[in-house]
């Protein structure tokens, strides 16, 4: 098979490096770092950055340090030392042009995307004659409510078009659940082109705008109990649709779903209906004009900051303080900060809050395994391992990071060319997308879609989305999904050296850029649409 995957082979290279001290100076290396917490538990790969800065910083300041005292065999001694600044300069400027430049493709391109031979397939068949019935003759009207934020939304709808397939009912077009987090009010047509999406699936699903007019009461809809179906388990199969939802919609002719999300399963439903998941996700759901429009011009300017056109890198960044409390793994800072994060976890998740003492243990074990939000310095250190240079261009998709700039620092001082939307764009063009949360979180959604290198730092609808689309255009754009288990040992080890670092990170993350994958049970349908939804070329 041509197709390259994930290998869990190549990380067990990684994982099985010896330690050992390296010749090389090391970002990595601990010594001489303060201990932040006075234990000396605290420290972390941003602080060692730190420590080599400044020590560059002060060597910097003693070889042009001037004294009083001026004489003429000081001053040949200055213009030998000028020029060998100058010469060094000079080279070092052609070392990075010269480097820019052979890393390019490797760096920018996935590098592996020729090896496969898929193509997605999941679109509308031209010509095809509808089979679909009258909309007086389906078996019933289904309603639901997408819940959550702009992603988890999308789903929620590529879910509610499949299960009205299965049912051979038709579908009231989903409504946009407020929020208690976002507290939006965007409505459908706010963000989708609904023309657009009731046309092209025309000849997979009957769709309507609204409640029919001869149904009355329809605040009754959601607050009635013989109106809604409650008792709908996650990830249910089709099967159960059949069994228990259609015989209640044929009786009352619309039904309610709630709640509805991650209601349908991936492996045990017709291939067909995966793919006409696809099909909604894929060439459906499309964004309105505007928001195109805007997010093209985000994504121009961030190829034209510099005198010449360049690639950029887009960053989802989840760090944000209740993805960091929700997680329960521990982050350094300080003692604090730790007694603050702690209060936090006791009041909104008291159930696995508990007393606390088990927490310790719990926040190791999620480390070693990889289940933990990546810090901005961890980031930071990957991404040069990897060999991305300072200058690289990264667009940060992110909510407010836990810890501010102070947090944000390591990443900001080794890739300082780091904007945000807020900062591509100015207030006047942003205010008329501020009304609805879901607006700005559908330019955040295109412009990482459109950018030439994307990293995801946890999981999440969001950076499952972007891959799965990614993966399904052609997946010529590079996805890197970092491995965080390998990520915490290396990291971890005040032993390795950054050469053997680096080499770990690149060993395992060459394959992990975004290739199409053999689909398996349970896999995600979302961010690997392979088997339902691509075909071989």
């Amino acid at each position: 098979m041509a197709e390259l995957r994930h290998s869990t082979s190549m990380g067990g290279r990684a994982v099985s490096s010896p330690r050992k001290r390296d010749d090389v100076l090391s970002p990595l290396a601990p010594e001489n770092l303060p201990d932040h917490d006075g234990g000396g538990r605290d420290r972390h790969p941003r602080d060692r950055f730190r420590s080599l800065l400044s020590s560059f910083q002060c060597s910097k300041i003693s070889l042009f340090s001037d004294d009083s005292r001026f004489h003429p065999y000081n001053s040949k001694i200055s213009l030998f030392l000028l020029l060998f600044v100058l010469v060094a300069g000079l080279i070092s400027v052609f070392s990075i042009l010269n480097r820019l430049v052979k890393e390019s493709p490797s760096l920018w391109e996935n590098p592996y995307s020729a090896t496969t031979s898929w193509k997605s397939c999941a679109e509308r068949q031209s010509g095809v004659i509808s089979g679909l019935p009258p909309e007086n003759e389906t078996n019933g009207y289904i309603f639901i409510h997408a819940e959550g934020g702009l992603n988890q939304q999308r789903i929620a709808i590529c879910n509610a078009v499949a299960v009205a397939k299965i049912m051979n009912a038709t579908l009231i077009m989903p409504v946009l659940k407020q929020d208690q987090i976002w507290k939006d009010q965007t409505k459908f047509e706010d963000i989708f082109d609904v023309d657009h999406f009731i046309d092209y699936l025309k000849d997979d699903v009957r769709i309507v705008r609204d409640i029919p007019e001869w149904f009355i009461d329809k605040s009754e809809l959601f607050t009635s109990i013989r109106r809604t179906v409650k008792n709908i388990p996650k990830y249910a199969p089709a099967q159960f649709y059949i069994d228990n939802v259609l015989p209640r919609i044929k009786e009352k002719k619309i039904m309610a779903l709630k709640p509805f999300v991650d209601r349908l399963g991936y492996d045990n439903v017709p291939q067909e209906i995966n793919r006409l998941r696809c099909r909604v996700n894929y060439h459906a759901l499309k964004f309105l004009p505007e928001i195109e429009e805007m997010a093209d011009l985000l994504a121009s300017r961030m190829r034209n900051r510099t005198a010449s056109p360049n690639p950029y890198m887009a960053l989802h960044l989840r760090f944000e303080k209740g993805m960091v409390g929700l997680s329960f793994c521990d982050f350094v800072g300080t003692r604090e900060e730790k007694a603050l994060m702690a209060l936090y976890r006791q009041k909104e998740w008291p159930r696995r809050y508990k007393n606390g003492s088990h927490l310790w243990s719990l926040a190791l074990q999620k480390r070693k395994e990889g289940r933990c939000p990546l810090e901005p310095g961890e980031v930071a250190v990957i991404l040069r391992a990897m060999g991305y240079p300072k200058e690289t261009q990264i667009y940060v998709a992110s909510g407010q990071v836990y810890g501010g700039q102070n947090r944000m620092a390591p990443l900001r001082n080794m890739f300082p060319n780091l904007v945000t939307k807020e900062e591509l764009a100015s207030k006047e063009e942003l205010d008329g997308f501020r009304k609805h949360v879901t607006s700005l979180a559908a330019l955040d959604f295109l412009v990482c879609l459109k950018s030439d290198v994307f990293v995801m730092t946890h999981g999440g609808n969001f950076a499952k989305l972007i891959i799965g689309a990614r993966r399904y255009m052609g997946h010529r754009l590079k996805s890197i999904k970092p491995d965080k288990g390998l990520m915490s040992k290396s990291l971890g080890d005040p032993y390795m050296g950054w050469a053997t670092f680096v080499e770990d990170v690149v060993v395992t993350h060459q394959t992990r850029t975004g290739l199409p994958e053999e689909t398996f049970p349970n896999y995600d349908l979302w961010e690997n649409p392979l088997t339902p939804c691509m075909c071989r070329a």
